[in-house]
């Protein structure tokens, strides 16, 4: 069953945001307190949205993003699409971002962003759904 996410479910969020990226391909040390923060936080942006996939009362996985304006409409972008290991390879995630990207439709958002690993199936299972890679636009970062 797919549904809006809610502040009651944020610590499973957690423990599902930490298992899913400490592994192959992000292999990022995400505790499950740090990643419940970094959902919080997202969460409580005014342009918000997320689902939750819930199987038997538990929650096993979620996606997560917010929406902004461009001079061209808004889009939205997927922050967090996460999979609880345990639940993974049953059809959750596409699940989760085939109905976002009904609620979007729905909703006039004119395009979907993400950020993915350029390694490994990520980028195959995305762009399987729809997307493709940007040729205009390139993710550029700085350490402090």
């Amino acid at each position: 069953m797919i549904q809006a996410i809610t502040k009651e479910h944020l610590r499973r969020y957690g423990e599902i945001y930490a298992a899913a990226f400490s592994g192959p391909p992000w292999n990022d040390p995400w505790t499950p307190e740090n990643a419940e923060i970094h959902v919080r936080e997202i969460m409580e942006s005014a342009r918000s949205y997320g689902l939750e996939y819930v199987i038997d009362g538990r929650v096993a996985g979620f996606l997560l993003g917010a929406s902004m304006l461009f001079h061209y409409g808004r889009t939205f972008e997927i922050n967090d699409l996460a999979v609880d290991p345990a639940y993974q390879g049953r059809g959750i995630a596409r699940a989760l971002l085939e109905q976002c990207k009904a609620d979007m439709k729905q909703r006039g958002i004119v395009g979907l962003n993400l950020i993915t690993g350029a390694e490994g199936f990520l980028p195959e299972f995305y762009e399987r759904h729809g997307f493709q890679r940007e040729n205009r636009v390139i993710l550029m970062g700085m350490e402090l």
